[in-house]
């Protein structure tokens, strides 16, 4: 039983020549492995970013729904950011 699958997908041609230009050169033997190296990314995102979910934004909206008092109102972070920007202005 094959364990791959084929597929027939349509990129642009700016990417198609990207793929042929990883193999031209030898980066890679095959188009086939510049796209499974490009899910393979993909898939490394997606796990990272349901990692922070999960490990930092869910436990930080907890705590905020347990003591709403922790929030920081709008108008306190317009004013630390227009801070933050008048100081990296003046030291360019």
């Amino acid at each position: 039983m094959r364990t791959t699958q084929q597929l027939s997908i349509t990129l642009p041609k700016e990417m198609a020549s990207m793929i042929k230009e990883k193999v031209a050169t030898g980066e890679y033997a095959t188009e086939s492995e510049v796209i499974r190296e490009g899910v393979r990314a993909l898939i490394a995102r997606d796990r990272a970013v349901d990692a922070w979910l999960k490990e930092q934004v869910g436990p930080a909206y907890d705590a905020l729904q347990s003591d709403p008092s922790r929030a920081i109102g709008i108008e306190d972070i317009r004013a630390k950011l227009a801070a933050r920007h008048a100081k990296s202005s003046e030291n360019p």
